[in-house]
């Protein structure tokens, strides 16, 4: 009787120490968690192209993350005007939202299924996009990762 007591103190305590050593491990944890990234491009508008740029944004822009969001593949999307700009920051940041950085393999499958969504060659899209070029220079691109308070 005495050995199956002492085992089952043996038990006991084991489990006891293993909570408090699992509850002094939780309060030692980072206090932040990693939510969904953000891909912001700085974007400098030559004098002139505003109008020009702005309805490239709202057109083809537009469509190409509206059906990037259908697909799940975003979760939104954004632009911001730097109202106070100083000569050498951007003057309009572009914001996309997504949940994960896809696979390389997932990125190829994306890039099939938009491809034939686009209808159009990448010739034809590396063409508008140097054309863009004489009325806006991108002046930064980053990946962000929006953090929040661990609970």
């Amino acid at each position: 009787m005495r050995k199956v007591t002492t085992k089952a103190f043996a038990v006991l305590a084991f489990a006891v120490s293993s909570i408090v050593v699992s509850t002094n491990v939780l309060a030692d944890e980072w206090p932040l968690v990693g939510g969904d990234y953000w891909e912001v491009t700085g974007i400098s508008i030559e004098d002139g192209g505003g109008l020009t740029y702005a309805k490239w944004l709202a057109t083809e822009w537009r469509k190409n993350l509206d059906f990037a969001k259908s697909k799940g593949w975003l979760k939104d999307y954004m632009i911001l005007s730097n109202v106070y700009g100083r000569s050498d920051e951007a003057d309009i940041y572009l914001i996309r939202v997504r949940e994960s950085i896809p696979s390389g393999a997932e990125g190829e499958k994306r890039q099939k299924e938009y491809m034939e969504w686009r209808s159009k060659s990448i010739a034809d899209m590396q063409k508008e996009s140097g054309n863009r070029a004489e009325y806006r220079e991108v002046l930064s691109s980053s990946l962000l990762q929006h953090m929040t308070f661990r609970d």
